[in-house]
């Protein structure tokens, strides 16, 4: 659902989308695995140039692998949204220049409005944790065998050795105090 700054200067623009999983691209490893359901209301931000306020809630199911197994795991999100889109136009252009905290929560839109769409999978992917794990007492897999560690016990020793230290084990340094 796109919705374009001239719907917007005439009045707000309600939306309840229901979209099917795999209609939106989240980052190749997430994946959608029920409809995402989403309400709320797009506005133009009054006396500002350009400002869009999106706010509303979502509920989807997503699926990614675990961050430490590679199993699969399923994340419920549940998220109430509230924000703002500025034209591209209005970002500062050139180098590097301090920005403000305010700046830092906006976001901009080009093409004359905003996909509903896109706003949606920005708001999944924020509500993510950084890690996906399965469960926080997950052992993960093996780095010498490769077996998944919370099915079976593999017995090899983890501890890598670095070999370019193995000359200083034979290193025998007397030290007596100066006198």
């Amino acid at each position: 659902m796109f919705i374009t700054l001239q719907e917007l200067e005439l009045h707000s623009v309600p939306f309840n989308v229901d979209i099917p999983a795999g209609q939106i691209d989240y980052d190749g490893k997430v994946t959608q695995s029920a409809a995402l359901r989403s309400e709320g209301v797009a506005e133009l931000i009054g006396h500002s140039m350009g400002e869009i306020r999106v706010h509303g809630n979502l509920d989807v199911q997503v699926g990614a692998p675990c961050d430490r197994c590679l199993e699969a795991v399923t994340f419920p999100v549940k998220n109430e949204f509230d924000l703002v889109y500025v034209p591209a136009s209005e970002a500062a252009v050139g180098g590097e220049e301090k920005i403000d905290a305010a700046e830092v929560e906006v976001g901009y839109y080009e093409r004359g409005g905003i996909s509903i769409d896109d706003v949606l999978r920005e708001v999944v992917l924020l509500a993510l944790p950084m890690r996906l794990v399965c469960s926080e007492e997950c052992k993960g897999i093996c780095p010498v065998c490769g077996q998944n560690r919370n099915q079976r016990v593999c017995g090899c020793q983890t501890t890598a050795a670095d070999d370019r230290w193995n000359q200083l084990k034979n290193i025998r340094v007397e030290t007596s105090p100066r006198r």
